[in-house]
């Protein structure tokens, strides 16, 4: 069975975009290429085993293995050597990414505290969309219980779209909640 977003991506959303942005192409409309979550945890540096929890977080939320980010070149200041595992990181595509970001819109963001919706800023001016969440206990998928330290984690959506305002139109067609007046 097809994903849900996925299904009404293709039967209602593909359509109206293509009418509201005014495009002949129907290959030519936005769509959603990729999501990546990525969990930098600096403490890794001085205790390795730190990174075993956040692994599994991160593998439980997302539906698929985690792999182990490295430091890219050693810093001094920060006593961070090459080659040092730094974070993790997972990359969804097909289903995965529209189970995600389904329960990404309807589970998780309105679990968070205070929520009002997302900023309509965090556009990077080449159609992806990049979102900070505090901590990872907004997800069903995680035990409150079995969680020592709550840690904040990065989602990038990467979409087709060639700007910022196609973008935001199809992630507001999928019920991205950004927020109003801003």
């Amino acid at each position: 069975m097809a994903a849900r977003l996925k299904a009404k991506y293709h039967s209602e959303i593909k359509q109206s975009l293509q009418k509201e942005l005014g495009i002949e192409n129907s290959m030519a409309v936005p769509r959603l290429e990729k999501i990546v979550i990525n969990m930098g945890l600096g403490e890794a540096t001085q205790n390795v085993k730190i990174m075993d929890p956040l692994l599994a977080d991160l593998g439980a939320i997302a539906g698929q293995k985690a792999v182990i980010t490295k430091a890219k070149k050693s810093i001094a200041a920060f006593k961070l050597r090459e080659g040092m595992p730094i974070g993790a990181m997972v990359t969804l595509r097909g289903d995965k990414m529209y189970e995600f970001l389904d329960r990404l819109i309807s589970v998780a963001l309105p679990r968070v505290r205070d929520f009002r919706g997302v900023s309509v800023k965090s556009f990077d001016g080449r159609g992806n969309y990049t979102l900070g969440l505090r901590d990872q206990l907004i997800f069903p998928e995680i035990d409150y219980s079995k969680v020592d330290k709550t840690k904040g984690m990065n989602v990038t959506i990467v979409t087709s779209a060639k700007d910022d305002d196609d973008a935001r139109s199809l992630l507001k067609s999928f019920g991205m909640p950004f927020r109003a007046g801003a």
